[in-house]
């Protein structure tokens, strides 16, 4: 009889688990990443079984942090969560990354941890710590299943769970934590899985999405945000639109698009977006090298102009000083993200998305005097004249040819690239040069980076989840930052997801360089900052059976790029560059272009 029990319960809990992730699917999860472990056996051998029968994707990797990074990719380039299954113990802490990242850049993740039942809590028992309230402090909502077990659920309960935790993911978008109980038995026999795979009848999805519950307010750090629909900017009036990363999900971009694309077709506004805007090329307005100019101090204006904010503050101190010189009535939107995203303190910030924001108000400039819009778009056409000198500048002074440096890598990366290839930047200095001197084509396709918590955990797992959703990917990633998530290249076998990664190798943290941090006496600024590492990322490469390269100089970049595009699976480009002497370079540009312009308004042909 005690036997039979036992068996009864193994059965249950696989049977659970398999009710669990067929709600979970009907609701839209498609993509799954297991860990290994043995109290998340019966969701392993859940997701297997759907797996098998093509309603789940499923990835396998051995590290969870990374699993949790690589979930957190898929979910970003798709908009819909991903699911990470890790067994109980330190498992769960080394989710935390993925999640404080998922919290601040608002993307839906679904974090399945299983545990040890209540009995065996705080009594010494093996692998049994508080995982529970590991991730509450970043999570959307934190779940937790019967004390006893989760075996003890009713369908109709364990739907209702799926349901909140699927809405809470999504509405606001971000990570969620379900802490799943599991009594022993945990394993049942090869026959009694035969038994329930025979009887098993996956259930007929849902013809259509639920409909989302409005969350929004109900995320904590509201204060100083107004719920209220602000008041709408004068478009007949001058001012700027400052687009940063884009943070809202993937279905909800090209409507994003659309209304800033209306918006400046009124107003006229140049538009100085954020290579992570997912602003497209073809946008009118564009400044491509408004970060350069406002560095210099090249546009300034004599009129306290509008500003339009989108989203979070770009990796720019120049923008930030320059918000600065407004003072207060800027208007910040954010898609969708309540918390306060204003670190100047000196805008209304409206957190329903511009697309919301702006069926609110076009109605009232319907019909706009097009003898006064003219006004405002007397800016833009000086910005414009500034911008195109800069630009043709630029490529006078970076010609691909010679020795690679890293402000050159930038700028011909993103024309080399085919149009369209999502781009992933390591968030140091990567992030910073192709906000300064990548060519507007960048913005032919989406670019990606952890500007949420500016982190650099998980760059090179989050890139692959990103090239299994969206296929052919480009990571550019510093020596550290790849070497920090080494592990990721164990994502590159059996899935193959096809992504290019571009190392830039400069012997240590550049960005420090760039941060112009300063030690006495200065040789210890290697051991306290640069840390650079002795490992020959080639070889880790090939430890891995990655397919890989070097490249010596700028005109070997095209065929090197060519070369990898056409790899089936991950490969790794590296070059090598000089953080000191690109520390320098990138200051002389800087000065050189003010220079530059300054001759060119000396001889009339624009005006500073």
């Amino acid at each position: 009889m005690a036997k039979a029990q036992a068996l009864s319960l193994a059965h249950n809990n696989l049977l659970v688990c398999l009710s669990l992730l067929e709600a979970f699917h009907a609701l839209g999860l498609r993509h799954l990443v297991l860990c290994p472990g043995s109290r998340s056996g019966p969701l392993a051998l859940a997701a297997g079984g759907m797996a098998r029968t093509n309603r789940l994707r499923l990835s396998t990797a051995i590290d969870e942090r990374s699993a949790a990074f690589l979930a957190l990719g898929i979910s970003t380039a798709t908009g819909t969560a991903t699911a990470v299954v890790t067994t109980s113990g330190t498992a769960v802490a080394n989710l935390l990354p993925a999640a404080v990242e998922a919290d601040r850049s608002c993307q839906p993740l679904l974090l399945l941890t299983a545990d040890r039942p209540y009995r065996l809590k705080d009594c010494g028992a093996n692998q049994t710590v508080n995982q529970e309230t590991f991730l509450s402090p970043v999570c959307r909502w934190v779940g937790q299943g019967p004390r006893e077990g989760l075996h003890l659920f009713s369908t109709e309960t364990l739907e209702s769970f799926a349901e909140k935790a699927w809405q809470r993911a999504h509405h606001p978008a971000g990570a969620v934590h379900l802490n799943l109980p599991f009594e022993e038995p945990l394993h049942i026999s090869e026959e009694e899985q035969r038994v329930i795979w025979k009887g098993w009848s996956p259930k007929i999805p849902r013809s259509s999405p639920i409909t989302p519950i409005n969350l929004s307010m109900a995320v904590e750090g509201t204060d100083g945000v107004s719920d209220q629909v602000p008041s709408a900017l004068n478009p007949l009036r001058p001012g700027v639109v400052v687009a940063g990363a884009w943070r809202g999900l993937s279905k909800d971009l090209f409507a994003f698009q659309q209304s800033l694309r209306e918006w400046q077709a009124l107003s006229g506004w140049p538009v100085l977006a954020d290579p992570l805007s997912a602003v497209p090329s073809d946008q009118p307005g564009l400044i491509r090298s408004w970060e350069l100019l406002l560095a210099a101090g090249l546009l300034g204006s004599q009129e306290q102009l509008q500003v339009l904010r989108l989203g979070p503050m770009s990796a720019s101190r120049s923008l930030e000083a320059w918000l600065k010189s407004f003072g207060d009535g800027q208007l910040l939107i954010t898609e969708g993200d309540s918390r306060c995203l204003d670190p100047l303190g000196l805008s209304e910030q409206w957190s329903h998305g511009l697309t919301t924001w702006w069926q609110h108000h076009h109605h009232r400039w319907i019909d706009a005097d097009a003898a006064s819009q003219q006004a405002t778009e007397s800016l833009l056409k000086k910005w414009q004249i500034i911008d195109r000198f800069a630009q043709e500048w630029l490529d006078q002074q970076l010609p691909l040819q010679g020795a690679i440096t890293e402000p050159a890598l930038a700028r011909w990366l993103s024309r080399l690239l085919p149009a369209g290839l999502p781009i992933m930047l390591a968030a140091s200095s990567p992030v910073r040069d192709w906000l300064a001197y990548a060519d507007k084509s960048l913005f032919s396709g989406r670019c990606f980076s952890f500007r949420g918590a500016s982190g650099i955990d998980g760059t090179l797992s989050l890139s692959m989840g990103l090239a299994m959703a969206l296929g052919p990917t480009l990571l550019v990633s510093g020596d550290l930052a790849l070497l920090h998530d080494s592990n990721g290249w164990l994502l590159a076998h059996p899935q193959r997801p096809p992504l290019v990664v571009v190392l830039i190798d400069n012997g240590g943290g550049g960005i420090f360089e760039q941060l112009l941090v300063k030690t006495a006496p200065s040789e210890a600024f290697e051991q306290l900052f640069a840390m650079p590492q002795a490992v020959d990322p080639l070889a880790l490469a090939a430890a891995h059976n990655i397919p890989h390269c070097q490249v010596a100089c700028l005109e070997d970049l095209p065929a090197a790029l060519e070369w990898g595009l056409f790899q089936a699976g991950p490969v790794l480009i590296r070059v090598c560059t000089h953080r000191g002497q690109d520390s320098s370079m990138r200051q002389q540009l800087r000065e050189g272009l003010v220079m530059h312009l300054q001759s060119i308004s000396q001889n009339g042909h624009i005006d500073l």
